[in-house]
């Protein structure tokens, strides 16, 4: 009998792959993006030194939201962390979509967090 495989080792293999070509510099980090069902996180990393620069995700109190796993809630991160991204003086990144296809939250995502300054 051949079983399917898991729709996230499908996912992890495809990231592996892109992360083979990408790299996060301090001038330049990694946007690297976490999609569970119900919440969604971004993070700047450094690949060079091993150091999360920004983060940001619909876990953080300040965001006040009533849900946390839909397209407003992702715009909001995308919003939170391009200001948090800018506030430390960084504006280019290499945009990381974690395996995930681009669309919906993801595109959501990084669609705001373009329109707030960070280029990608």
């Amino acid at each position: 009998m051949i079983t399917k495989p898991d729709k996230n080792q499908v996912r992890k293999k495809r990231h592996a792959r892109v992360r083979a070509r990408l790299s996060g510099t301090a001038e330049r980090p990694r946007l690297n993006i976490y999609r569970s069902n119900k919440n969604i996180y971004a993070q700047l990393i450094d690949d060079v030194n091993h150091v999360t620069l920004v983060s940001a995700s619909t876990l953080d109190k300040d965001l006040n939201l009533e849900s946390t796993g839909n397209v407003e809630a992702a715009q909001k991160v995308g919003e939170l962390i391009a200001k948090r991204a800018l506030e430390k003086g960084l504006e280019e990144v290499v945009f990381d979509r974690g395996g995930y296809l681009y669309h919906g939250r993801v595109k959501a995502l990084a669609d705001a967090a373009r329109e707030n300054g960070l280029q990608f």
